[in-house]
């Protein structure tokens, strides 16, 4: 078996543009979005330490040489436990079955996990080409990568493989030129300045989403929700944006809130600062939080994610 990026063996594009959807796969912090982002160049997916943050199907959009590359960032694949957890763990299978391209991201320092193992046993039953892109390589020893490739290689017939550090860079441009070359002929779907079919509204809820998570990885279950509630243009060229942070109990809010509201101060400059940065306008936000009980088995809160509501 050669372990290889491959790319020099895809023939040569004939002329006229490719587009293609690429869904990235894998366990819970394999590297997903931050892969996203490094592809895309910008920020278009949030990253945190916390399992599952992302929750429903974010698409960043790259440019190659003539190919637009439009990258499936999906949930964490696990065994789940409660209803929104399944959502999740259906919405990541749905995006690989509906793509061009599936890629599996494996933690190269975690292996072949128990985790892994389940999406490798069904992975064979996905019938889109597949390739296997080895993260983090900067934390292991090159025998343990080459032994892991061929672990998993012999369990699925994967067209390539990458060795990659999606947070360094290491081997993300070779990864991007393979995707530009492999997705199929075809028009843009998406304008060229376009980084993401996220609204701006969407984004803003993530962002502060991860600096809650950020703040609170420890305190907080990661089953709190963001919603943005109003976005406004001011005269003076800035954007007000008021938000509201959904917890299940009034013990969480307290702690969202923190000792003398600095807590929630602390999240809300955080996240004012990445949104302007964005955004590129001034950005006056307001945060609020609110007890919203069991919204895990509210249909509605799924509607607004973009999650389809288990049935049980």
């Amino acid at each position: 078996m050669r372990i290889t990026a491959m790319a020099e063996q895809v023939p040569p594009t004939p002329g006229g543009q490719r587009c293609g959807f690429i869904a990235l796969i894998g366990a819970p912090n394999a590297g997903k979005s931050t892969l996203t982002n490094a592809l895309v160049g910008s920020k278009v997916s949030i990253v945190t330490p916390k399992v599952q943050t992302t929750r429903t199907l974010v698409r960043g959009i790259a440019i190659e040489g003539d190919a637009q590359l439009v990258l499936v960032d999906t949930p964490g694949i696990f065994q789940p436990r409660r209803r929104l957890d399944r959502a999740m763990v259906s919405t990541a299978w749905s995006g690989a079955h509906d793509a061009d391209l599936v890629a599996l991201l494996i933690d190269a320092k975690q292996g072949l996990t128990p985790e892994v193992e389940a999406i490798l046993d069904r992975l064979g039953a996905v019938r889109q080409p597949k390739i296997l892109i080895l993260n983090k390589i900067d934390l292991v020893p090159k025998p343990s990568l080459l032994a892991l490739a061929q672990a998993a290689m012999a369990r699925v017939p994967f067209e390539a493989v990458f060795m990659i550090s999606a947070a360094t860079g290491d081997g993300v441009a070779d990864l991007r030129r393979y995707l530009a070359r492999r997705v199929p002929q075809g028009p843009w779907l998406y304008p060229a300045d376009e980084v993401s079919d996220a609204p701006l509204r969407q984004l803003a809820a993530e962002i502060t989403r991860e600096q809650l998570y950020l703040k609170l990885h420890q305190e907080l279950p990661y089953r709190s929700t963001v919603e943005t509630e109003r976005w406004t243009e001011r005269g003076d060229g800035s954007v007000r944006i008021e938000q509201t942070i959904y917890v299940e109990r009034e013990s969480q809010r307290k702690i969202v809130l923190g000792k003398g509201g600095q807590t929630i101060k602390a999240i809300g400059e955080a996240a004012r600062r990445e949104l302007a940065a964005i955004i590129g306008k001034p950005v006056h936000l307001f945060l609020f939080v609110k007890v919203r009980e069991d919204w895990g088995e509210d249909p509605e809160r799924y509607r607004q994610m973009g999650l389809e509501f288990p049935k049980d």
